[in-house]
């Protein structure tokens, strides 16, 4: 049975990904892993960083025994599963990438990082805030999202993957994007498309950002599809 790592996006968890991972159990041997910092795992001795997310993917698969795996990466967890294909194509089979956000400079980073203001989700989301406490306790969900903001400025400062990169990866990846997605653009994932050797790009209809309102049926054909060529 083929090995799938399912990887979660920025201030998220691998809860967010189990109705994923049940979906395809049948057909693969999934892992869910947190990363550093996210889920109640413990913060590593460095910043937040593609790279240092990376080595913790790679930590996990030679503790489990897993020489080569295939991913899936949502959102963050994409460009995880993209870095690793660029640097490390001789561990991974496949990578699957959806709502990832590849376009990094110093506008983007100062627009995303708005979202991640700890004061104000306590004050116009408290309910939100209450779920970041839950899903990174015993962590600081403050700090989390610190630590995140930091990642973001230093992407648009030096993005970690830029074009060049993209066409040196001959890992074979499958591009998706939600139709109502708001915070990534078609453009900048089209981009990366066409600069892949070896890519796949499709489309959900009727599907936004968040993972949670993603149809986890449609996207396990998906990966079933392109995952089983």
């Amino acid at each position: 049975m083929e090995t799938l790592l399912l990887l979660h996006g920025a201030i998220g968890s691998s809860s967010q990904l189990m109705p994923l991972a049940d979906a395809l159990s049948a057909t693969y041997d999934v892992h869910v892993p947190d990363l550093p910092g996210h889920g109640g795992r413990a913060f590593a001795d460095a910043p937040f960083s593609m790279q240092l997310f990376a080595q913790s993917v790679l930590a996990y698969m030679d503790e489990k025994g897993l020489s080569k795996v295939s991913i899936f990466g949502y959102s963050m967890g994409g460009y995880v599963g993209m870095y690793l294909a660029r640097h490390h194509a001789h561990r991974m089979n496949k990578v699957i990438t959806l709502a990832t956000k590849y376009h990094w400079d110093e506008a983007t980073a100062a627009k995303e990082i708005l979202m991640l203001d700890p004061a104000k989700i306590e004050a116009k989301l408290p309910a939100f805030a209450a779920t970041l406490q839950q899903r990174h306790a015993p962590n600081d969900w403050k700090e989390v999202l610190k630590k995140t903001a930091d990642m973001m400025v230093a992407l648009g400062v030096n993005n970690t993957l830029k074009q060049e990169d993209h066409a040196a990866i001959t890992t074979p990846v499958l591009v998706l994007l939600g139709d109502r997605d708001k915070m990534v653009t078609q453009d900048e994932t089209l981009a990366v498309y066409k600069a892949l050797p070896t890519a796949q790009l499709g489309i959900l209809p009727g599907t936004p950002h968040p993972i949670e309102q993603v149809d986890a049926a449609l996207l396990a054909a998906l990966i079933n599809r392109f995952a089983g060529q």
